[in-house]
């Protein structure tokens, strides 16, 4: 008999605003008693929702049920920064594209496959156009260096005719109203989403044609005969098959040990406020998203619903193997992001924080994900590489194939890469990890 005990399970520090003004459409329930299945999903984000999505799609008279541990979209799925990115945006380099033209070209195909798979979601569901927003996404830059790693982006996007725009400085202002930009790179193809609730609609669609459980941590995965069983803290699953869509955890789960980094990210978001209340133009349009030009720089976003905006800023990343982190460091780059904010709007100098949290994500050296077949009947789609959003709703389309035994060409091309690569030993992972965040970091300046 094959036996995994988790002794690890995800603990999230702060609360997201995403997940602050988001709504359920159905209440929590929790894993009681005993039952069968012929598919569980292991995780109720990006990746176990999708799963279970295309699952229905392929297989639609079976059964399916999905374990979260906590509630959905308290965890990371409900604590990033919400883009939806089609064209290359690597965080494990200087630069979001590094690859090889033939290269690029094929993750922009696979990414704009999870996105049209979430835009029928979005159709299919109702989303909102607040909380599904096809709008483009800006590179914003704030520094000369800022503008070079700009151009050598667009340069890139020309060589395989990719649509963009540079923006200038008054371009950038009339945008966010802030004179802090010098300017911008516009993409077309990205879809900005409200975290939180797109991760609760798509669950209250799924909901009544699939068991979901929150609260139901799996503590013991185990083969008996030919079945997995799940066993949680008041009720087991037993199914034949097992789709494993819970990132960085998959380690817990004996698989990738040695091969991932675990990185946590930092978010706060504003008081709301109205139009009038700093001035027409304070922040510009209504709603818009800017990702920085260095990877490492500040991410911001401002989003309006009842003529009531707010603005989120996302900065820092660390290295934390224990997959947590405290409280105190959470409020002491808050800190740090109340600088980054009143930089950039200082008629806002008075505006507060309403939430600040923590994010965590899960990067592989070699930049690939951790997935497949592996054991018998028990899959992966983990290890998002920083964009969870499409990676992650990817991961779980193609595992959910994979399970099935379906015939797509996208799965044969998306199945065919290496294994994430062996990270050094602990001490001088840790180290190095740590060492070349916080350069990049420093090199960022004024983009942070």
């Amino acid at each position: 008999m094959r036996r995994h005990v988790i002794k690890r399970l995800p603990v999230d520090t702060g609360v997201s605003g995403w997940e602050a003004i988001s709504e359920r459409g159905f209440a929590a329930k929790a894993l009681e008693g005993d039952i069968t299945a012929d598919w569980l999903v292991i995780g109720g984000g990006f990746a176990g929702l999708s799963a279970a999505r295309r699952l229905l799609q392929l297989r639609p008279q079976d059964r399916i049920v999905l374990l979260d541990a906590r509630e959905l979209a308290k965890g990371p799925a409900g604590r990033n920064s919400g883009f939806m990115i089609d064209v290359p945006h690597n965080l494990s380099s200087g630069e979001y594209s590094v690859a090889d033209e033939q290269a690029t070209m094929e993750e922009i195909r696979q990414n704009r496959l999870a996105i049209a798979f979430a835009a029928e979601i979005a159709a299919e569901f109702g989303l909102s156009r607040e909380t599904f927003d096809p709008s483009g996404k800006v590179n914003a830059a704030a520094t000369d260096r800022g503008l070079s790693l700009n151009g050598n982006y667009a340069r890139s996007l020309s060589r395989i005719c990719e649509e963009h725009r540079l923006l200038d400085a008054n371009d950038m202002r009339a945008l966010t109203g802030s004179n802090y930009y010098r300017g911008g790179l516009y993409t077309p193809g990205a879809v900005m989403i409200q975290p939180a609730d797109y991760i609760r609609g798509l669950a209250t669609g799924l909901h009544s044609r699939i068991g979901i459980y929150e609260h139901s941590p799996v503590l013991e995965l185990s083969k008996e005969g030919g079945n997995w069983k799940a066993r949680s803290s008041r009720g087991s699953v037993s199914a034949p098959k097992v789709i494993l869509g819970v990132n960085g955890h998959i380690e817990s789960f004996g698989h990738f040990q040695g091969r991932l980094m675990h990185i946590f990210t930092y978010a706060s978001m504003s008081a709301a406020f109205s139009g009038n209340e700093f001035g027409r133009g304070a922040t510009g349009a209504d709603c818009w998203a800017i990702l920085p030009a260095d990877p490492m720089g500040a991410t911001v976003r401002k989003v309006t619903l009842g003529g009531r905006s707010r603005i989120v800023i996302r900065t820092r990343f660390t290295y934390d193997p224990s997959l947590q982190v405290s409280e105190k460091r959470v409020q002491g780059i808050a800190a740090e992001q109340r600088r980054s904010f009143d930089a950039r709007f200082p008629d806002l100098e008075g505006l507060p924080f309403d939430y600040s949290w923590a994010g965590a994500l899960c990067l592989s050296r070699n930049h690939v994900p951790a997935f497949g077949e592996v054991e018998e009947g028990l899959f992966s789609a983990c290890c998002e590489n920083g964009l969870g959003t499409v990676k992650s709703t990817l991961a779980g389309m193609m595992a959910a194939e994979l399970a099935t035994g379906t015939r797509d060409p996208a799965l044969e091309q998306y199945r065919n890469q290496p294994e994430p690569t062996r990270l050094p030993p602990a001490p001088i992972a840790w180290l190095g990890i740590n060492s070349v965040i916080r350069f990049q970091e420093l090199r960022a300046g004024r983009e942070g």
